[in-house]
């Protein structure tokens, strides 16, 4: 069979063992570049990846440990809820640890709360109780700097002792459970709301409907009951302390100062000086329970995926998410 002219087979036999050589050559090369760029990325990741490791907390939160007597710190920061930074589960994770460690002279609770879900309060308060049942030999104090409202108020009121600065906000001793009404909205708009359900009282915080007299009733008298189990709950952690006033539970604050003279508080003090002056132990352990990066991580990427789900689920049905 003829090959055509231009054919490599045609020319001279080393300009074909050349050609030959060269296309080697550059096959070689591109193989070399793509190794070596494989290499270059999978160090850049492993540099990446020790860089992580080494600056942010991948594991989970281990106790602190010290080997001299100490005062133990837990931070109670923020709004108490179950699922927050602020959860019984944490709080009372750091209350076990302090309590156990042989070197705990003392516990501190750091308190700037606005309150929260009184269910996890009351957790808290309650485990506090039987702590220091079983250690009765280090007591346990509150330190209030910003805000000690609600239910961060709540579990102060389990405390042996409770400082507060003289311009700290305290008290709030009160439930309450709020929502928007947008019935007159929508006879404006004639809009009608159409709201089926299985059980008559079903739908009774639904925003959109009237309010129903008997429904109305019976949230105020379940608020009256938590709020009275609140009040229980100051009168026995404050004992004889509280100089009762007729608006002392009716969900006003006071400061630091006034909050002394009511017998919400006791002192005035930070953690620094009631570590140094009162449980004789200068040094600070943190207890507090931290969500490391990993949990972090899951619960933003949980978050992200519930996010594209609504999104999704909207556009499926022909809506625009905004």
């Amino acid at each position: 069979m003829d090959t055509p002219p231009n054919d490599p087979r045609n020319a001279p036999d080393w300009e074909r063992k050349t050609l030959e050589k060269l296309a080697f050559a550059a096959l070689s090369e591109q193989k070399a570049r793509r190794r070596w760029g494989i290499f270059f990325k999978l160090v850049g990741f492993a540099y990446l990846a020790a860089v992580l490791v080494a600056v942010m907390d991948w594991a989970p939160s281990s106790e602190p440990a010290s080997s001299e007597r100490h005062t133990a710190l837990i931070n109670v920061y923020g709004a108490i809820e179950a699922k927050g930074e602020v959860s019984a589960d944490k709080i009372n994770a750091a209350l076990q640890s302090a309590f156990e460690d042989k070197n705990t002279a003392g516990v501190l609770l750091r308190i700037n709360s606005p309150g929260g879900s009184p269910v996890q309060s009351g957790i808290i308060f309650d485990e506090m109780r039987r702590l220091k049942a079983k250690h009765p030999d280090i007591p346990l104090y509150a330190v209030v700097e910003d805000l000690c409202a609600s239910g961060g108020y709540y579990i102060a009121a389990g405390a042996d002792k409770i400082y507060v600065n003289k311009a700290s906000i305290v008290g709030s001793i009160g439930v309450l459970m709020n929502g928007f009404g947008f019935t007159g909205a929508m006879e404006k708009l004639g809009v009608e709301r159409r709201l089926l359900t299985a059980g008559e009282n079903k739908g009774f915080l639904d925003p959109f409907s009237p309010v129903n007299p008997a429904q109305k009733a019976h949230v105020e008298a379940m608020l009256g009951a938590i709020h009275q189990q609140f009040i229980d709950v100051v009168k026995l952690g404050r004992g004889k302390r509280l100089q009762e006033t007729p608006d002392m539970f009716s969900g006003l604050v006071w400061t630091g100062e006034q909050s002394i003279k009511l017998g919400l508080a006791d002192e005035l003090g930070t953690v620094d000086s009631v570590a140094r002056d009162v449980i004789k132990a200068e040094k600070l352990v943190d207890y507090s329970v931290k969500e490391n990066l990993a949990e972090r991580f899951a619960k933003r990427l949980g978050a992200d995926a519930a996010s594209g789900f609504g999104r999704g689920l909207v556009e499926s049905l022909g809506m625009k998410a905004q």
